[in-house]
C-alpha cells in the first residue's frame, strides 16, 4: 500500500523504512504514526524480509512531534476533536501516540537497525529505543528534551532509556532535556558505531545482510523476545526457564538439523523455516 509520510522498501531481504516528511524534519504526527504500525506488520508477515533498517529523507532522522498546533499540540483533547477518536486505556486514559509506535517496535519479530542520519529529539530519539542497534552520522544530534517542553519522558523512554544506557546517563539527559552530538551519544552507549555520512546506510546494510545470510529466521526472532524479555526477568533462573522452554521446542526441528549438518560439512546453512508459520509457541510474546 502507498504511503503519505514514510517510505517503505524491500530489497535483498532488508525492509527498509524512512521517516519522509524532510520539508518538516520528519515530525511525527498521528498519520506517521499509522504508517509505521503498518509497515513493521508487513515487515513481519513477510518471510522475505529478515532485517529492518529505519532511516529519514532529508538532513533529519525525526525532529519529534509536529509541533505545528502550537500550545495545543499535547492537549488530548483538542487532538481528539480534530482527529477523532483516541486509543484509551480501561481507565479512560489517551494512549501515548508515540508509545503505540515503539511498543510495536519492540514486538518486532525481525531485528530492526537505526541509521540516524541527522537530529533525532523527542520522539526522533524515543523511536530509536527499541529497535536493537543504533548507529549514526557523525554529524547526527540527539535530544531527550521533554523536559524542556513541559512534558514527561514519552513512547515508553522511561522503561527503554535506563536499560538501554543506564540511570545514571539517562536521568543526565532527561533532566537536561539538552541535545547532544553523536560523539556524545557514543560515549553514553545510546549508538553502537559513527560513521561519515555517506557511509551510514551502506553500513546498516552490511549489518543487516549479515543476519540475512548467515542466521535462522527462527532463532533471531526467538533470541530477540527472550533478549527484550531478560531485561524485566526478576532472576537469571526465570530467564533460564524460558531458554530452556525454546531450546527443548527448537531442538528437533529442520533449522537445527540444517545449521549442524551445514557446520559439519563446513558450507552455508540455508534454513528452511519460516517466522510466519513456524515460531515455537513457547516464545515469549507481548501484548
Amino acid at each position: 500500500m502507498p504511503y503519505a509520510e514514510i517510505e517503505y522498501e524491500v530489497a535483498d531481504r532488508i525492509a527498509t523504512i524512512t521517516l519522509n516528511r524532510p520539508e518538516r524534519l520528519n515530525a511525527f504526527t498521528l498519520v506517521m504514526r499509522g504508517e509505521l504500525i503498518d509497515a513493521f506488520d508487513r515487515a513481519d508477515a513477510d518471510d522475505d524480509v529478515r532485517a529492518v533498517v529505519v532511516t529519514g529523507a532529508g538532513r533529519a532522522f525525526c525532529a519529534g512531534a509536529d509541533l505545528g498546533a502550537g500550545p495545543e499540540t499535547f492537549d488530548f483533547a483538542v487532538r481528539e476533536r480534530r482527529h477523532g477518536a483516541l486509543e484509551r486505556f480501561e481507565d479512560g486514559t489517551p494512549r501515548d501516540a508515540g508509545g503505540t509506535v515503539t511498543l510495536r517496535i519492540a514486538r518486532s519479530l525481525k531485528p530492526v537497525i537505526a541509521a540516524v542520519n541527522g537530529p533525532a529529539v523527542g520522539f526522533g530519539a524515543s523511536i530509536t529505543l527499541p529497535m536493537d542497534v543504533r548507529l549514526a552520522a557523525e554529524g547526527a544530534r540527539f535530544g531527550f528534551v521533554f523536559a524542556r517542553r513541559g512534558i514527561v519522558a514519552e513512547s515508553a523512554s522511561s522503561w527503554f532509556l535506563p536499560r538501554v544506557v543506564g540511570i545514571a546517563q539517562a536521568m543526565e539527559w532527561a533532566a537536561t532535556g539538552r541535545v547532544f552530538d553523536a560523539a556524545e551519544a557514543l560515549r553514553g552507549r545510546l549508538v553502537s558505531r559513527t560513521y561519515p555520512a555517506a557511509d551510514l546506510l551502506p553500513a546498516a546494510y552490511e549489518l543487516a545482510r549479515e543476519i540475512a545470510d548467515n542466521t535462522s529466521a527462527i532463532s533471531v526472532a526467538a533470541i530477540r523476545r527472550l533478549m527484550w524479555s531478560g531485561l524485566s526477568a526478576a532472576s537469571p533462573w526465570e530467564a533460564h526457564v524460558a531458554d530452556s522452554q525454546i531450546m527443548y521446542a527448537v531442538g528437533t526441528t529442520a533449522d537445527v538439523a540444517e545449521g549442524v549438518t551445514a557446520f559439519l560439512e563446513k558450507r552455508p546453512a540455508k534454513f528452511p523455516l519460516r517466522v510466519s508459520a513456524d515460531l515455537p509457541a513457547a516464545v515469549p510474546d507481548w501484548p
